[in-house]
C-alpha cells in the first residue's frame, strides 16, 4: 500500500497535471489560430448574433452541471450546489478541449469529490454515471430528428442504408430499452458487469439534460451561421448531429476532419465552404476556448485556495 504521506500529493499532483495539459491546449489554439484569420471570420457575423452565441455557450455550461447533480444523487450523497457547480463546469470545459474527454473528466473528478468525502468507488460511479449520460442525449434527439429530417448518408462514410431514417428508429429503440431496463426491468448482470437500476426521477433527468446538451451546442453553431443559412435549426440540428455520429463511426482517429466533411457535404446547397470553415473557427472559439480558460482559471483559483489553506494550518 502506499503511504499515506505519498497519497497526500496524489491529488495535487493530478491537478497539475491537467492544469499544465490545459495551459497546452491553450497555447496550441493560439498557435493554430492566426488572429487576422479569426478577425476576418468574427467580422461577418453581426454582433448580436455573436453575443446571442455566447449566451447559448453559458446556458449549455450551467445544463452541464446537471450531470454532476444527477451523478452524485445517483451514488446517494449529498453536496452544495456551488461544489457540484464548480465540478461540473471544470470537468466540461477542460475535458471538451484537452482530448481524452472520460479521462480527463474522471481524474478532475476524484481530485474534487475525494476531498469531499466521496469513496473511490463512489467517484468511479458519478464518472461513468456522467459520461454515459451525455451519449444517451445524442440517441434522443438523433432518434426524433433522423426520422423527422432522413438525411442523405455521404456515401464515403460507406454505412449500410441511404438515408438516417433507420439511425433513428435504432436510437429510439436503444432509448426506450435503456428505459426498460433502468426504471421497469429486474437488474441484469452481464458477467460481473450489473446493469443499474435507476430511479425514473434520475433517469429521466439524463435523457432532459444530455438532449439539452446536444440541442445548445448545435444551437450556438446554428446562431452564427443563421444569416448565411436558409434553413431551419431542425434540419441543420440534424446535419449537426449526422456528422457528430460519422465522426464516431469513422476509423480516423477522433473523427478528426470527418465532422466538418460531412458538414460541407451536406450544407454545400446552402453555404459557401469558406464562410462555414470561417464561421466553425469562431465557434470553436467561442464554445470550447472560452470555457477553456474560465475552467483553468477557476481550477487555479480552487487550487491555491486550497494550498493557502494547508499552509495556514501548518503553521498554527
Amino acid at each position: 500500500m502506499l503511504k499515506k504521506p505519498i497519497c497526500r500529493w496524489i491529488p495535487p499532483f493530478i491537478s497539475l497535471v491537467v492544469f499544465g495539459l490545459s495551459l497546452w491546449t491553450i497555447a496550441e489554439n493560439f498557435h493554430q489560430y492566426q488572429a487576422q484569420d479569426m478577425w476576418n471570420s468574427l467580422s461577418t457575423i453581426p454582433i448580436i448574433d455573436v453575443i446571442a452565441a455566447i449566451a447559448l455557450m453559458s446556458l449549455n455550461y450551467m445544463i452541464m452541471i446537471g450531470y454532476d447533480i444527477l451523478g452524485v444523487a445517483y451514488v446517494r450523497h449529498v453536496l452544495p450546489y456551488p461544489k457540484m457547480a464548480l465540478v461540473g463546469i471544470i470537468c466540461s470545459a477542460i475535458s471538451n478541449n484537452v482530448g481524452l474527454g472520460v479521462l480527463s473528466s474522471s481524474v478532475i473528478r476524484y481530485r474534487f469529490y475525494s476531498a469531499w468525502g466521496l469513496s473511490m468507488v463512489s467517484i468511479a460511479q458519478v464518472a461513468a454515471f456522467c459520461n454515459f449520460s451525455f451519449g444517451l442525449g445524442m440517441f434522443v434527439v438523433g432518434g426524433v430528428l433522423f426520422l423527422k429530417e432522413p438525411l442523405a448518408i455521404p456515401n464515403f462514410l460507406e454505412l449500410p442504408f441511404n438515408t438516417a431514417r433507420p439511425l433513428g428508429a435504432l436510437f429510439l429503440l436503444m432509448i426506450i430499452g435503456y428505459l426498460l431496463l433502468t426504471v421497469v426491468g429486474r437488474p441484469l448482470k452481464f458477467g460481473k458487469f450489473k446493469f443499474p437500476q435507476l430511479p425514473a426521477k434520475i433517469a429521466l433527468g439524463q435523457l432532459v439534460v444530455s438532449s439539452l446538451d446536444w440541442s445548445l451546442a448545435a444551437g450556438v453553431f446554428y446562431v452564427l451561421l443563421h444569416g448565411s443559412l436558409s434553413i431551419s435549426y431542425s434540419a441543420f440540428f440534424g446535419i449537426f448531429l449526422l456528422a457528430q455520429v460519422a465522426g464516431l463511426a469513422s476509423n480516423v482517429p477522433g473523427g478528426l476532419g470527418v465532422f466538418e466533411t460531412v458538414m460541407l457535404l451536406l450544407l454545400s446547397d446552402s453555404i459557401s465552404s469558406e464562410t462555414l470553415l470561417g464561421t466553425l473557427l469562431i465557434y470553436r472559439g467561442i464554445y470550447y476556448f472560452m470555457p477553456l480558460m474560465v475552467g483553468v482559471l477557476l481550477l487555479g483559483k480552487y487550487e491555491l485556495g486550497r494550498f493557502v489553506d494547508n499552509r495556514n494550518r501548518s503553521f498554527t
